[in-house]
């Protein structure tokens, strides 16, 4: 079994994967089943210094992910401070508390959040080109606790600007993305907004952004020298190793864990162990950082073929579906499938299309 320890700013959690600020952790109720789930740590929904009035219906699963129009938490602070945060410090696992927006609402409630908290995630929502507020609430914050501070940015912003910007005003780590929008689905009966927000627009989540998340997580830890958490469409040990892989140091599940429970945190952690056993890797950290370390700094333009493994080839026919080449055949004398290096333009695709292994790019 491999070692899933990590160890960052001075917090030590005994498997990399947590939840991320949201309904997953609403209340004490819900962290605890985080924890029975195999959560390891526990990231507190965000309060700010009053309770959010949420729209309704606020989430749905759609074709293209998922959506929400979620805000903060809709309990008072004194609320949290009194019934809440006391009883999810008992739990004993790492406590993150998120807490936003302005700097002055982050003032006001660091330091009243922090003996409950072993770090602060701060939430700045949504910004455009300036970095301003956001530094701002670092620091605002910094001057008010001992515990380490992360702040968590948005997708559409300059990534390696925004996490200079945070370290420089002082963040111990970043966490990265919320989720993406806004976006729009409708009710094909009635024409109706999903969402119940003024305009209809929501949020896009889940799978949907993890190629967003992924890119984002990768440029902001080649950035900086401090911790990344990684979050967005994670629902999978492969998805968190991928995540290791572009240099995070943990990361974060939201929507997996509202659409199939707080056992998902578990199931992340034992197929990321497997994933690594299965690859010879003796602790998450050793493919920590592997992608800046392959990755060419040139474009690749030499047509490469895919090679065949005859053996693992099923004949389902996918690869030759998805070939809009016409490179790809299945020749009736044969149990596999072959390709006209002629005509393969090496596109890669039939590989990501294959489910039993049977193409690879030597």
């Amino acid at each position: 079994m491999a070692n899933l320890k990590v160890e960052f700013s001075g917090l030590k959690l005994e498997n990399p994967v947590m939840p991320a600020a949201g309904p997953p952790v609403k209340d004490f109720t819900a962290a605890k089943r985080a924890k029975a789930g195999g959560a390891g740590a526990l990231v507190t929904k965000t309060i700010s210094t009053t309770a959010a009035k949420v729209p309704r219906p606020n989430m749905a699963r759609t074709e293209s992910g998922f959506l929400n129009t979620e805000l903060w938490a809709e309990q008072t602070p004194e609320h949290w401070l009194q019934e809440e945060y006391p009883k999810i410090k008992e739990l004993g696992l790492p406590v993150i508390a998120g807490i936003g927006y302005t700097k002055d609402q982050i003032r006001k409630l660091a330091r009243k959040v922090e003996k409950y908290a072993d770090a602060l995630e701060l939430s700045t929502h949504y910004l455009g080109d300036d970095s301003t507020p956001m530094e701002e609430s670092i620091k605002a914050a910094k001057e008010e606790v001992d515990i380490p501070v992360y702040v968590k940015l948005s997708p559409g912003i300059d990534i390696p600007q925004f996490s200079k910007a945070a370290e420089k005003a002082g963040a111990d780590g970043i966490v990265l993305i919320n989720s993406f929008g806004p976006t729009l689905d409708i009710d094909p009966e009635t024409g109706k907004p999903l969402m119940g927000s003024e305009d209809g627009f929501g949020w896009l989540s889940g799978e949907a952004i993890f190629p967003l998340a992924l890119r984002a997580v990768y440029q902001a830890a080649n950035s900086v020298d401090i911790p990344v958490i990684g979050v967005g469409g994670i629902d999978s040990g492969l998805k968190a190793a991928k995540m290791f892989m572009v240099g995070a140091s943990a990361v974060q599940v939201c929507t997996e864990a509202i659409v199939n429970g707080p056992r998902v945190y578990g199931k992340i952690v034992n197929e990321l162990n497997k994933f690594l056993d299965e690859h010879g890797y003796e602790s998450v950290n050793d493919i920590k950082g592997l992608t800046a370390k392959v990755v060419s700094e040139e474009a690749e333009y030499e047509t490469v073929v895919p090679t065949v493994i005859e053996k693992n080839c099923t004949t389902c026919g996918l690869c030759i579906t998805s070939c809009v080449y016409d490179a790809i055949t299945l020749d009736d004398s044969k149990d596999y499938i072959v390709i006209d290096s002629e005509k393969c333009a090496g596109c890669g695709l039939c590989i990501t299309r294959c489910n039993f292994g049977a193409l690879k790019l030597e």
